[in-house]
């Protein structure tokens, strides 16, 4: 089945200025994907008409829908309706309809309707009008040689309720539309690249109508096959095949699927196997603490956690002997490993963690740069340490060694 192809223009200079966010873009990419049209291109607009019909002509070229937000209110510098107007070669007149609906919107809430704000009934003689329940502005919508060009409000409300109230069950008529699945595998331990030479005999194996794409973020690489079908069901199957036979090459690496992250999944591994965490961390100032916390329940397997920063707490606090941070400071594999386990005897919990660092920018030494990081897991089984070098950035450093953390523990948890 032939794909069929949206792009998304948002027109108005505060978006080019950075005074407002477009998540207007972002929602309408997610609702277009549920229902099998797939986005090509998103492009953002000012206010001048050269410009909007450059645009318009381009999108014509490439894409079967064209959704267009924004340039639709009663003011000089809203233009999206005169470009369209002569984009389809067809004048601006009063629709009655529309004007009962504007009209009726003033009166119901005891404002007086201005010629201003009756011009928003003017609308293309070409289009086909498309009423706004929310608002005063109504959409537009074109038809083109089989292409779509809908004018909808900038302001999301509006629009989110045109397009799921409208625009998407019309399109689902108009078109025939393809089936398209995705699945997220959420990896950690790993680097994108190195993921990739580990897989690369498995990505070769997909078919045309499955693609791959590498999703890095700090701590996790996750990868997102998308099907293209006729059945959702058989899409879905064939995308589970896939991910088993994944598994023979990266599983030591794949922690879950979907939109659930690290720190969940290792609470209901926690949960399940009845064991408790406690937490000394230095360098990640509490950090670590917080991804814990944040998933709901975790007071089932969290016992706590200490902050100790100075040396004095180290000591005093936490039970850090002094001879050990002496001799090897505290930024060291014998600290670490000493805060581990000491941190595990005074919460007397079955697993202790800890983290200890240079997490910039001052602090560094010849032989301990910015981004040196020691991180520690102990059980009744066994101590791990791990040396980590990251980055010359301080916030970045305090995420990157909690979610080393977090993947240390997946990784050595008793089997």
């Amino acid at each position: 089945m032939k794909p069929v192809l949206a792009e998304l223009l948002t027109i108005g200079d505060e978006i080019l200025y950075g005074q407002i966010v477009d998540t207007n873009s972002q929602w309408m990419s997610v609702e277009l994907d549920k229902v099998g049209i797939k986005v090509v291109r998103k492009t953002s607009i000012g206010d001048r008409e050269d410009e909007i019909l450059t645009a318009l002509g381009e999108a014509e070229r490439r894409a079967d829908i064209i959704l267009i937000t924004g340039g639709l209110g009663p003011t000089s510098d809203d233009l999206t309706k005169p470009c369209l107007a002569k984009y389809f070669n067809c004048p601006l007149k009063i629709h009655e309809e529309a004007l009962a609906e504007v009209t009726e919107f003033f009166k119901s809430r005891g404002r007086e309707l201005t010629e201003t704000n009756r011009q928003q009934a003017a609308l293309p003689v070409c289009c086909t009008k498309i009423t706004n329940p929310v608002g005063t502005a109504p959409g537009m919508w074109f038809e083109k040689d089989g292409k779509v060009f809908m004018s909808m409000p900038g302001v999301p409300h509006e629009m989110k309720t045109m397009m799921t109230e409208r625009v998407i069950p019309r399109l689902k008529t108009m078109f025939a539309l393809p089936v398209i699945c995705h699945k997220v595998i959420r990896t950690a331990g790993i680097g994108e690249s190195m993921l990739a030479d580990k897989i690369a005999d498995w990505e070769k194996s997909l078919p045309d109508h499955i693609k791959l794409a590498y999703l890095p973020s700090l701590g996790e690489v996750k990868l997102r096959l998308t099907g293209f079908g006729n059945q959702e069901a058989a899409m879905r199957k064939e995308l589970d095949q896939y991910t088993t036979t994944l598994l023979e090459k990266a599983g030591a690496y794949i922690y879950g699927y979907g939109e659930e992250p690290l720190e969940s999944v290792l609470g209901h591994t926690l949960r399940e196997k009845k064991l408790t965490l406690a937490i000394a961390e230095s360098c990640t100032g509490g950090y670590l603490s917080h991804l814990i916390t944040s998933i709901p329940g975790s007071s089932d397997y969290f016992m706590g956690s200490m902050i100790p920063y100075s040396y004095e707490i180290k000591m005093l606090q936490l039970g850090v002997k002094p001879e050990t941070l002496e001799k090897y400071g505290a930024v060291s594999e014998p600290t670490i490993h000493e805060m581990a386990n000491v941190v595990r005897a005074r919460f007397h919990s079955d697993i202790g963690v800890a983290t200890s660092g240079i997490a910039g920018p001052g602090g560094a030494t010849p032989d301990k740069p910015v981004g040196t990081v020691w991180i520690a897991y102990s059980d009744k089984y066994q101590t791990v340490t791990r040396k980590l070098q990251l980055s010359k950035d301080r916030a970045v450093n305090i995420r990157l060694a909690s979610h080393a953390v977090l993947n240390l523990i997946r990784v050595s948890l008793p089997k």
